[in-house]
């Protein structure tokens, strides 16, 4: 079966959303996972991947996402809106629960094929981003560093951001060497992700 970058205009369906381990849905199709600080803009690129204006809910206000939520892609890929970290506007015990969740799916969801790390162009790699990659090397989680809102910035300024987390990167064993800007508002650089996550999608 030949596969091509229309299969993201492919139908999607929200199928799941899960806030324990228990209620994660049963594995059925290979799983990306997208996950950043939170207002990182997740949500808008979730959608801007798949061309649709409204499948992951975006929001103004940080920590939107309070569940793991599950999208098809048509029948051959499963898309993972994670709930943001770093400065979420909710309580301690809240957090904590959010980030032993994410953990856990992280660690042991059989059928996660990568996680893409979502990086806010206007500000590079902090403090949060880095700590969230030093425990992806530990479990051995394969992932991909993604910026965002790089309509938001000069030329000058995403090039010193693009060299400044190249430069993080080579710290991390586990992440994938190539990065990607992306920009949601003006579709920069969405077939780049989609060509980056097409080898994963399931063909019959």
């Amino acid at each position: 079966m030949n596969i091509g970058l229309n299969f993201f205009r492919s139908p999607c369906q929200f199928i799941a959303g899960a806030a324990t381990l228990e209620s994660l849905p049963p594995v059925t199709l290979p799983e990306i996972a997208f996950i950043g600080r939170s207002n990182v803009g997740k949500s808008s690129l979730v959608n801007a991947l798949v061309g649709q204006k409204a499948l992951a809910r975006t929001s103004q206000n940080p920590g939107a996402t309070k569940q793991l939520n599950f999208f098809t892609v048509g029948e051959g890929l499963v898309i993972v809106d994670m709930p943001g970290y770093g400065f979420a506007r909710v309580s301690k015990q809240q957090k904590g629960e959010w980030d032993h969740l994410i953990r856990q799916y992280l660690l042991g969801r059989t059928s996660l094929k990568r996680a893409c790390v979502l990086i806010d162009a206007r500000r590079g790699v902090m403090k949060p981003d880095d700590e969230f990659m030093d425990m992806l090397d530990e479990t051995a989680v394969s992932y991909q560093i993604v910026l965002t809102k790089t309509d938001t910035v000069s030329e000058k300024d995403l090039n010193t951001v693009l060299q400044s987390t190249e430069k993080a990167l080579k710290s991390h064993v586990a992440a994938h060497p190539v990065l990607i800007a992306t920009s949601a508002e003006t579709k920069s650089g969405i077939d780049m992700l989609q060509e980056q996550l097409l080898p994963f999608v399931h063909t019959k």
